[in-house]
């Protein structure tokens, strides 16, 4: 095997363990508060550095933080899109009550944040929509707090927090896409549109050499960038078009072959490059979001919103008879995975960005991000451990 492939596998083979996906995100995140903080200039210097890719009329005039934010952070989308459509066509939320469960904690999940974030920031979290910042949990760095201590609990307690963040994930792309979309083109809408089903139809029909559909993917992602659409929803988009289920003479789907191939990528190199030009916050200012009214907004909408509305939203479906708790999970169970979604970040730092125009309220908003991100890790690591003791316990 030629050294390269050796050397993709490998890195394949690492990223596959979901606490390496968090480590490369927590390192990048050190990186770039470090980097902030030290050399402060060349930092905004790299982030804001001008990458013009085409013509002007295809709206590719973009800096290289807008690159990774709107182009890499697609892929990741992809990668998210495809285990939605999983879960939904042949995974757990396929069966209706088991997927009410994490439907109802989702929501209450994203319901709950939003006004808690309106209220403690006395309305100020109304204009702009940043209120939406608290709406969404942080898939792969929650996984991997889970996974660093959680190995001995349930299966049901993984797929719970899987289902409920690969939804309130799906409802804020749906967000980002009515909230912050601006001088709607519906020309380059529809092209985009086309793109998509251009993209299906050639699975459809299996005329689906890599080289097309990598062609059909980038025209559908200039396409929805010009058009006004945040970029990023190329990525739910594609993946949700894409087969889950294997098709005559396969063995496996398109969608688990794309997910294979493309989670390193998404995981190992997207996401950590994304934090990287969103997390550099100078600490200096940093004690200002304390006066901040949208960061402490956010802050509690994180921390006290996220765990009361996805522990209502689970107990309201249970209540109602609705959903059912997974086989082996208790509600001891469901406490850490509702203290787990307020890991905002990737999604909720990319909605900062959106809502807020101003530098320094972006600041301040990634700081209360960034804080409540990791209180509540910390947190869920204490109580994930007390519950893998009760489960181990004779």
């Amino acid at each position: 095997m030629p050294l390269h492939r050796r050397a993709a596998d490998t890195f394949a083979d690492f990223i596959g363990e979901e606490t390496n996906g968090g480590k490369l995100l927590i390192a990048a995140t050190a990186l770039a508060l470090l980097w902030a903080n030290v050399a402060g200039d060349t930092y905004q210097d790299v982030r804001d550095a001008p990458l013009h890719l085409g013509p002007g009329w295809l709206h590719l005039q973009l800096t290289l933080g807008h690159w990774v934010a709107d182009g890499l952070l697609a892929l990741f989308f992809f990668v998210a899109g495809l285990e939605i459509k999983r879960e939904l066509t042949v995974g757990q939320l396929a069966d209706r009550r088991a997927a009410m469960l994490p439907f109802f904690a989702a929501g209450g999940g994203m319901l709950v944040p939003a006004l808690v974030a309106i209220a403690v920031s006395g309305g100020a979290a109304a204009d702009g929509g940043a209120w939406a910042i608290p709406v969404a949990t942080d898939i792969a760095f929650a996984l991997g707090v889970l996974a660093l201590v959680g190995s001995s609990l349930p299966p049901g307690v993984r797929v719970l927090l899987l289902s409920m963040a690969v939804i309130d994930d799906l409802a804020a792309i749906a967000l980002i896409a009515v909230l912050f979309t601006a001088g709607l083109s519906l020309a380059w809408l529809g092209g985009g549109l086309l793109a998509g089903g251009a993209y299906w139809l050639a699975h459809r029909v299996r005329i689906d050499p890599a080289p097309l559909l990598w062609a059909l993917a980038i025209v559908a992602w200039v396409s929805i960038h010009a058009s006004g659409v945040h970029a990023t929803v190329t990525g739910i988009m594609l993946g949700l078009l894409t087969p889950v289920r294997p098709r005559d003479g396969e063995t496996a789907p398109p969608g688990e072959r794309y997910e294979h191939r493309l989670h390193p990528l998404s995981a190992g190199v997207a996401v950590p490059l994304f934090a990287l030009v969103a997390a550099g916050i100078p600490l200096a200012s940093a004690g200002d979001a304390l006066t901040d009214a949208i960061a402490v907004g956010v802050f509690a909408g994180l921390l006290a919103g996220k765990f009361a509305g996805v522990l209502g939203g689970a107990w309201l479906a249970v209540r109602l008879r609705l959903g059912t708790l997974p086989g082996g999970v208790g509600w001891g169970d469901v406490v850490p995975v509702a203290v787990l979604a307020g890991i905002g970040y990737t999604v909720s730092l990319l909605i900062v960005q959106l809502s807020l125009a101003e530098e320094r309220a972006q600041q301040h908003a990634a700081t209360a991000v960034l804080a409540a991100s990791v209180l509540a890790s910390l947190a869920a690591l204490v109580l994930l451990r007390v519950r893998t003791r009760a489960h181990t316990r004779p």
